[in-house]
């Protein structure tokens, strides 16, 4: 499924896409983490945004 832009709401930002940029940035600041750990994160959890803060708080 591609990420689109006009269909914004909740299940589209419950989710952490790595392949944006725009998406990246926003998470890595609200995160606190480096683009490596976010990626890590997502990679390890999936891309859920609960699952991610989860994973990262351990």
């Amino acid at each position: 499924m591609s990420d689109d832009k006009q269909q914004t709401g909740s299940p589209d930002r419950d989710r952490i896409n790595v392949n944006e940029d725009y998406e990246v940035q926003y998470w890595t600041r609200t995160l606190g983490v480096s683009r490596e750990a976010l990626e890590a994160a997502v990679k390890a959890v999936g891309p859920t945004a609960e699952a991610v803060r989860t994973h990262l708080r351990r």
